[in-house]
């Protein structure tokens, strides 16, 4: 596919500088990009590079500064990241969009529906009653069981399980080898020391715009769902228990662990190996910093915390400067405790 720079300037809503009938066919860094490719500017730390690449186009920042000439034509935005992002954004769409019918060999129930334009790979296993949405591609290796609805212009890719009466919503992008509705970590103590396992007959909710990234773990709830909300973004290798709620645009990075019936607020925002305890709330707009432990709720919104047992972020980076000084203040005790020693035996 070519888009030339003009085509380019009018989906990042950007203004051309140079030659507008110029086309690329692919993207690269601006350090290596090469003739036909279009690359962008966004960190001053690569500027060097914007007189010297190869890239036929560039996207900067209208704010940006020339300080000698430039080789490639420019197309300047507000903001040059965001628009390279919309920019691979579209591509993808285009390419997946060129994708369509059923392969085979794929299972469909015969009770199962699916709506138009949409892919379904080799080996696919789709069960009784499912319900597959517009547009919707799934790639090879899927299992969604019986009774699942995929929303519109979903992406499912290789190797993703979808138990039995999940929902998934429009717009959604799972990641190869994420399980959605495996069962929730419940078992019952007895008194001869063993344990007997808790039935989970609930379900997921994935709403609309989430993406979940590869090797992720969505345990259904006990009773009723576990709640992944509209526009959340979950990483690679994340857990989430059973009945727990993942709020509006909230954002969880990878090998975080979050623990049955915890319910995190929107645009929360969680660092990587997080863990966080069950049963608990965590306030819209939080922070929490990467590797902290989250013993109990986080009431206040916008509140920022670290550590393990994690509190707040700024007191946090105080306890931290103070224990740099404790060897010198560990010295500056014996010292005092010598003077007064010296002072008590003069009298």
């Amino acid at each position: 596919m070519q888009f030339s720079a003009a085509q380019i300037a009018m989906i990042v809503n950007g203004n051309v500088e140079g030659n507008s009938e110029v086309s690329v066919g692919s993207f690269g860094k601006i350090e290596e990009a090469q003739s036909g490719q279009l690359a962008f500017l966004a960190n001053p730390k690569y500027e060097e590079h914007l007189y010297t690449t190869k890239a036929s186009v560039i996207l900067i920042n209208a704010s940006q500064e020339l300080k000698q000439p430039v080789g490639a034509t420019l197309v300047r935005v507000v903001d040059a990241y965001s628009a390279f992002a919309t920019l691979l954004d579209k591509y993808q769409q285009l390419q997946t969009q060129q994708l369509s019918g059923i392969q085979q060999p794929s299972h469909i129930a015969a009770t199962a529906k699916h709506g138009e334009n949409v892919f379904i790979g080799a080996f696919v296993y789709i069960g009784e009653k499912a319900v597959i949405g517009n547009g919707t591609k799934i790639f090879p290796n899927v299992f969604i069981g019986d009774n699942v609805v995929v929303g519109n212009n979903t992406i499912i890719h290789p190797g993703v399980k979808i138990y039995h009466d999940c929902i998934i919503g429009n717009n959604v992008v799972i990641h190869a080898g994420t399980v959605v509705g495996g069962d929730g970590f419940g078992f019952a103590p007895l008194p001869d020391g063993t344990f007997r396992k808790v039935p989970q007959i609930g379900n997921v909710v994935i709403e609309d715009n989430v993406e979940i990234g590869a090797n992720t773990t969505i345990d259904r709830g006990t009773i009723g769902s576990t709640l992944v909300k509209a526009g959340a973004k979950i990483d690679n290798l994340v857990q989430i228990a059973h009945n727990v709620e993942v709020g509006n645009n909230t954002v969880i990075a990878a090998q975080s662990g979050i623990s049955g019936s915890t319910k995190i607020g929107k645009n929360v925002m969680i660092g990587g190996q997080v863990g966080i305890v069950g049963h608990i709330q965590i306030a819209d707009g939080s922070k929490i910093n990467a590797q902290s432990g989250v013993s109990k709720s986080v009431k206040t919104p916008n509140t920022a915390i670290t550590g393990s047992p994690a509190y707040d972020y700024t007191a946090a980076l105080r306890s931290q400067a103070a224990t740099r000084h404790l060897p010198s203040l560990e010295k500056r005790v014996k010292e005092l405790e010598k003077l007064l020693e010296e002072l008590l035996t003069k009298k």
